[in-house]
């Protein structure tokens, strides 16, 4: 009896562990993307910059699709974007639920 069950424990273990490594992957992820948004949150600030120029151009493509999501739902009041705000919360609490998991 106990034999059976060291044949069937490693496989289980086993199909855990690439599970793990993509919610690690998935995590790191998120955790880069949350520095790219601070990155063009703090850019958007200096109103020289050129957006259509590399690599801002790049940073736009990249981060604008997600914080137009929260544009739509958040308009800005008094010529102050609060959206991101939001977009930051969501990212981040993604990243710790997947975290805990």
């Amino acid at each position: 009896m106990n034999e059976l069950l060291f044949v069937i424990v490693p496989p289980l273990v086993a199909a855990a562990e690439p599970m793990a490594t993509i919610l690690r992957a998935l995590v790191q992820f998120l955790n880069i993307y949350l520095v790219l948004l601070i990155i063009r949150v703090l850019l958007s600030w200096f109103p020289g910059i050129s957006w259509y120029n590399q690599p801002f151009a790049t940073l736009s493509q990249l981060t604008d699709p997600y914080l137009n999501l929260f544009r739509s739902l958040i308009p800005p009041l008094g010529g102050m974007d609060f959206s991101p705000i939001l977009a930051f919360l969501i990212l981040q609490v993604a990243a710790q639920v997947l975290a805990s998991l």
